[in-house]
């Protein structure tokens, strides 16, 4: 795995995850063929969240990018469901904005915004509260791996839909064979990993 670049401008473009983190990370993702359907290599990164100095050391990358954000900072952190949530909790917590999570058709219990695309393998609708960004303001999108991007760019079409700005888009990992960072141009994306 290869650390990918970030497109973002500014100290973490320059200083960018450090080699110690990469090999970190790089060496506990573990790969399960056919999973979850033939074909497919799933990457599961739960070794790096069960490691704490890891884990800790992605939430500290990612909370650089937030708070060296061109757009002068970020007001929340959307958290795509499931993995995102897990990345963009401890995320919130420590920069001191809200995690608002956009999750997966149904699962909100007040008036949304939904939002269907295409998956690497099959379908899917997101959906975000209607009142979640009532102030607007910029958005960091966190998840843990970018694959074809349709998942961020729903995201971000929600985020947009109800009046926020998406900064950028901050993933553990990128499977840049699969074109997702050139679905979400113009928007910042930030991998720390990138296959």
């Amino acid at each position: 795995m290869n650390p990918a670049r970030s497109t973002a401008v500014g100290p973490s473009q320059s200083q960018g995850p450090n080699a110690a983190l990469i090999a970190d990370v790089a060496r506990l993702i573990v790969d399960v063929p056919d999973f979850p359907k033939p074909g497919i290599v799933f990457k599961d990164l739960t070794p790096v969240l069960a490691d704490p100095r890891a884990f800790a050391g992605v939430i500290d990358w990612f909370a650089d990018l937030a708070l060296n954000d061109p757009a002068g900072g970020i007001s929340a952190v959307v958290g795509i469901e499931s993995r995102g949530f897990l990345l963009g909790a401890p995320l919130g917590l420590r920069l001191g904005v809200p995690l608002l999570p956009v999750r997966k058709a149904g699962k909100l219990p007040r008036a949304v915004l939904t939002e269907s695309y295409e998956l690497e393998y099959g379908s899917a609708t997101l959906a975000l509260h209607a009142d979640a960004l009532p102030t607007g303001g910029p958005v960091l999108i966190v998840d843990d791996v970018l694959a074809t991007g349709g998942t961020a760019a729903a995201a971000a079409a929600l985020v947009s839909r109800a009046g926020g700005t998406v900064t950028g888009v901050a993933v553990l990992l990128e499977l840049a064979a699969l074109g997702g960072r050139r679905r979400l141009a113009p928007c910042h994306v930030h991998a720390l990993l990138a296959t």
